[in-house]
C-alpha cells in the first residue's frame, strides 16, 4: 500500500503532507507526526501500517520538504521550527484527515518531537479524541496541558537518553495534576527511539515497537468510538 503527497488548508493557505489511505475503511482518522529527521520513508510507513488497519493517516510535513539522516542536522532542523505556524499546520491537519474519514474525532500519535506535537494537537484542535506520544522531546516549551480533554497515552524507554525516568514521572505527573487522563507505558532497557525502523539511532527493538503498535491500535479503536 502506497500513501500519496496532498495539500490541506493551513495559515490563511495550504501545508503538505503525505496521506496513507486505507483500501477497506474503518471510519477512523489519525495524524501522525514525524521525528526530527523529516517526512522520511519510516515515518510514511508508520501511516502506511495503520491505513491497513483501516484508518486514514496524515502525516503532516512540519519541515516543508527537508529531512535528513544526520543527528546534527536533525536538531538544527528541530530548533528552527516556527511554532505557531507548525501549531497551524495541526489544526488544518487534524481538520483534513477528519475530513477525508467523514468522521468528527481524529486520534494523534507522534515520536520524539512529534511526541510532543501530537499533544499540542490534542491541546489546539477539540476534535482530537485521543493522542499517543512516543518518547517526548521538545525544546520550544509545552502546551496547555488543561486544554486536552482526551485521554492520551505515553511510551518510553527507561534508557531513554533525552528522558529520565525522574522525568517522564514528573512530566506525567504535572499532566495528571492540569487534569489529563494519561497513562504511561514503559519498556524496560529500551533507549530513544526504540521504534525506528531505519535504526538512525541505533536502538530499534523490533519487539517493543511491535508491543507498542499493538498497545496504540487497541488505545485508538476504543477512544475513537
Amino acid at each position: 500500500m502506497a500513501g500519496s503527497m496532498v495539500e490541506f488548508a493551513s495559515n490563511g493557505g495550504t501545508a503538505e503532507g503525505y496521506l496513507a489511505t486505507p483500501e477497506t475503511p474503518n471510519g477512523k482518522a489519525l495524524i501522525v507526526i514525524q521525528e526530527w529527521w523529516g517526512l522520511v520513508d519510516e515515518i510514511k510507513g508508520i501511516a502506511d501500517r495503520y491505513a491497513e488497519a483501516g484508518y486514514y493517516a496524515l502525516v503532516p510535513d512540519h519541515f516543508h520538504g527537508d529531512s535528513t539522516s544526520q543527528p546534527d542536522e536533525a536538531q538544527q532542523q528541530m530548533m528552527a521550527m516556527n511554532v505557531p505556524e507548525v501549531e497551524k499546520e495541526l489544526i488544518g491537519a487534524v481538520d483534513f484527515v477528519a475530513e477525508q474519514a467523514g468522521t468528527e474525532v481524529v486520534g494523534a500519535t507522534g515520536y520524539c518531537i512529534g511526541g510532543a506535537l501530537c499533544l499540542y494537537a490534542a491541546a489546539l484542535n477539540p476534535k482530537v479524541a485521543a493522542s499517543s506520544s512516543f518518547y517526548y522531546v521538545f525544546p520550544h516549551g509545552k502546551p496547555d496541558w488543561s486544554k486536552i480533554e482526551g485521554p492520551v497515552m505515553m511510551h518510553f524507554g527507561t534508557e531513554d537518553e533525552f528522558m529520565s525516568v525522574s522525568d517522564i514521572e514528573g512530566l506525567t505527573a504535572e499532566m495528571k495534576e492540569a487534569g489529563v487522563d494519561v497513562i504511561t507505558e514503559y519498556y524496560e532497557g529500551a533507549g530513544h527511539a526504540f521504534c525506528n525502523t531505519a535504526n538512525r539511532l541505533g536502538t530499534y527493538n523490533e519487539e517493543y515497537a511491535e508491543l507498542a503498535f499493538a498497545r496504540n491500535l487497541e488505545f485508538f479503536d476504543k477512544n475513537l468510538g
